[in-house]
């Protein structure tokens, strides 16, 4: 990892989609289908955007939507493929719960493929997410074309 200290701010609307862009590109096992990965790059700029950074390099971002008043959802999160395994997902995620509880948010989802369609990538993301404290609510379909969608949500 490269020298200093993760940071993390909430990226500015016009720089977001140039700052995610090649973190998205890094993980195409997660993000291969091009058209939905240029929507999630252009709503960067379009939803708040948070990026980690260290030592001044990009090593990965959330994007969160608000749906409701009172919930949120990760829209798209990533991390930079050399970085996985570094904790920059776990700090990326604290670090949003902090900032949604301030704003009076207390339920945040996200959306992920669900393993009715078995992934080894996804499996490792369903570890992740329910390592943070998030639960499974149900698995849809029809939502993403020929993709069955886990949804999971946590209290905050």
């Amino acid at each position: 990892m490269s020298r200093g200290i993760l940071q993390i701010d909430l990226a500015d609307p016009g720089s977001a989609p140039a700052r995610c862009e090649p973190i998205l590109r890094s993980v195409p096992d997660w993000f291969g289908i091009e058209e939905a990965t240029r929507k999630y790059i252009a709503d960067s700029g379009r939803y708040p955007t948070w990026c980690a950074h260290k030592g001044g390099k990009d090593l990965g971002f959330v994007t969160i939507a608000q749906p409701m008043p009172k919930a949120a959802d990760i829209y798209c999160m990533a991390v930079d493929r050399e970085h996985h395994g570094q904790g920059i997902g776990t700090a990326l995620v604290r670090h949003i719960e902090v900032a949604l509880r301030d704003r009076g948010i207390e339920y945040l989802q996200v959306k992920t493929m669900g393993p009715f369609k078995p992934s080894p990538e996804y499996a490792r993301t369903l570890v992740f997410y329910e390592k943070m404290g998030f639960v499974r609510l149900e698995e849809l379909t029809g939502l993403w074309p020929g993709i069955p969608c886990l949804v999971l949500v946590k209290k905050l």
